[in-house]
């Protein structure tokens, strides 16, 4: 019992954060191996007509599986697990239970320790026709500002994702700029083989893998919103 209440209490610091890694404008949160010169296009295709819970695929343009995404259940809690293609963890999400604003901690790995925890996201607001998402990484303590933001439709199923609170500036008076974007692909197999297809673009020096982190957790929100 100790060990599921120190997994829920979110509110407590990890001890030792993991730190960001940004230099001439790279971006990454989960590892620099996720972070391409180029800009990174990459399918998410997932499975709906199913009586388990969802699983997805993320493909890059040759048609292979980059990381897979999948819903477990346990006694306790819910979470989401992104895996790379030999099944190894990237990351694990989980919902924070009992808060007024949907919230989400994304720990490194398998773990649901805090000190492995890489950032937490949360609605903007409790009641939003658009799903708007502030994320604030584990090294960011005061959490005044968010450090990325993601803007969703839900009803198209698209978002944007920001470094940066949009409209805002930092110190050194940059302003926040976008770092990929998703946009749902209609498909024969969407109708036909249950299956949803989304295109997703992430811009040069920009972790992959966290911004596909971030479309698992507007997901879950997603689907947590047309289930209530």
């Amino acid at each position: 019992m100790n060990q599921e209440h120190h997994t829920e209490d979110y509110i407590a610091e990890p001890s030792c954060p993991p730190q960001p890694f940004t230099s001439a404008g790279v971006v990454s949160v989960i590892s620099p191996q996720y972070c391409a010169p180029n800009p990174v296009d990459l399918t998410i295709i997932r499975k709906v007509l199913k009586l388990t819970h969802d699983n997805y695929d993320v493909l890059d343009v040759s048609g292979n599986i980059v990381f897979t995404i999948k819903d477990e259940m346990t006694l306790l809690h819910h979470h989401r697990v992104l895996r790379d293609p030999a099944g190894v963890p990237i990351v694990t999400v989980y919902e924070k239970i009992k808060s007024l604003h949907r919230r989400f901690n994304v720990f490194k790995g398998d773990s649901k320790d805090m000190k492995d925890l890489l950032f937490t996201a949360k609605q903007s607001h409790m009641i939003q026709w658009t799903t708007k998402l502030d994320v604030f990484l584990a090294s960011d303590t005061k959490k005044d500002v968010c450090d990325f933001k993601v803007k969703g439709n839900w009803l198209e199923r698209s978002c944007t994702i920001y470094a940066g609170e949009p409209g805002d500036k930092d110190e050194d008076g940059a302003s926040s700029r976008v770092i990929a974007q998703m946009k749902k692909k209609h498909t024969v197999d969407s109708v036909v083989l249950g299956k949803d297809t989304f295109n997703v673009t992430v811009y040069p020096n920009i972790d992959y893998a966290f911004v596909i982190a971030l479309i698992t957790v507007l997901d879950a929100v997603n689907d947590a919103r047309a289930e209530s």
